[in-house]
């Protein structure tokens, strides 16, 4: 992809901290920080989300990222360790590749604190798994 940051990333059109590469994964730490050894886990090729991505490269990221993860939560000595990945623009991707983040996590830190989850009848619980399961 032309415009797209991580390829130029990826292609060595841009610098990065890189923290780790292989044939089919890169990881280099996040320029816009949560906290300082965030880092991203990103599959070399190109695809926007995680509804394209190939299950091959997936699971490299998977492999990769829980590595990487270990890493990041032992040097900077956090408290925790948030896996995300976000979909589209409503769930807050920017960039239009797909990529993990790995962000260390600090007692006292407010960033994405407890989900703001309710209860659910299970009725509705009900409806929404034979709609999952019958798209499965």
């Amino acid at each position: 992809m032309t415009g797209c940051i991580f390829c130029k990333i990826i292609n060595g059109d841009l610098p990065c901290a890189k923290i780790f590469e292989d044939e089919r994964v890169v990881s280099f730490l996040d320029i816009n920080p949560i906290h300082v050894g965030h880092a991203l886990v990103v599959p070399k090729r190109h695809y926007a989300t995680l509804f394209e991505i190939p299950e091959d490269d997936l699971l490299a990221c998977g492999t990769v990222f829980r590595r990487i993860a270990a890493a990041v939560y032992k040097a900077t000595n956090a408290s925790g360790l948030n896996l995300l990945q976000n979909n589209h623009r409503a769930a807050g991707q920017v960039i239009d590749h797909i990529h993990f983040h790995l962000i260390p996590r600090f007692r006292g830190d407010v960033f994405l604190g407890p989900w703001p989850g309710k209860p659910c009848p299970q009725q509705e619980l009900d409806k929404m798994l034979d709609k999952i399961r019958a798209v499965l």
